[in-house]
């Protein structure tokens, strides 16, 4: 399997389709930042993620500033967002931890950034991938659909189609699989009714679970 080749094309694709996770980098310019904007975006849109964001960094984009709003106005500038009352919570919890604990900056490390509220495996994995640089896979829903309709993987669970996934893939693509498979799965490998006849990556894919194309 040409898997840089697979990945290229799915990132090329979801680019010039306009995917939403090309988009949103402009406001993703610290660690901070970036935390706050993937601790924001359970059970969420991108699109709206990133209106909320945008609006919330104009006036606290650090966990200092966060914290002087007070949870009344943090909640008025997340109302908008699925969930906010929680996400509220967990953006004044994760800003006070890092405070007291990390001198006000996001750690480099899974362990540490897991100590923090509304942190798990996955928003630490996209942290350490993208403001690290480590060689990490964060796997939502795109990836982990993906992977599995290709026949990559065959796993029932986000975590184990990461590991499955790390054990599979050369290292050097580990870090844009993420973004190639999102990009993708928002614009042609989509939940239901994915756009199989003009899949450019088809000729390489086992649709493990739809139907056989006419």
């Amino acid at each position: 399997m040409d898997y840089s080749r697979v990945l290229n094309v799915m990132w090329d694709e979801g680019k010039a389709r306009g995917a939403f996770v090309f988009k949103k980098n402009d406001i993703l310019t610290t660690p901070f930042r970036w935390i706050v904007f993937v601790a924001l975006s359970a059970r969420s849109r991108d699109e709206n993620t990133y209106k909320v964001c945008k609006e919330l960094f104009r006036v606290a984009d650090t966990p200092e500033k966060v914290v002087a709003l007070g949870d009344s106005t943090l909640g008025k500038l997340l109302y908008s967002i699925g969930f906010y009352r929680e996400k509220t919570k967990r953006v004044m919890g994760l800003s006070r931890m890092l405070i007291s604990k990390f001198g006000g900056e996001v750690p480099g490390t899974r362990e540490e950034l897991m100590e923090l509220p509304g942190v798990g495996r996955k928003t630490a994995n996209i942290i350490l991938n993208k403001v690290f640089g480590k060689h990490t896979l964060a796997v939502d829903v795109h990836v982990h659909r993906i992977s599995n309709r290709l026949g990559w993987v065959k796993t029932k669970t986000p975590e184990k189609s990461e590991h499955a996934l790390l054990e599979l893939l050369p290292k050097n693509l580990v870090r844009k699989a993420n973004k190639a498979m999102v990009g993708y799965g928002q614009t042609v490998c989509l939940p239901r009714n994915p756009k199989c006849k003009t899949c450019k990556v088809k000729e390489y894919c086992k649709r493990i679970g739809l139907l056989k194309l006419d």
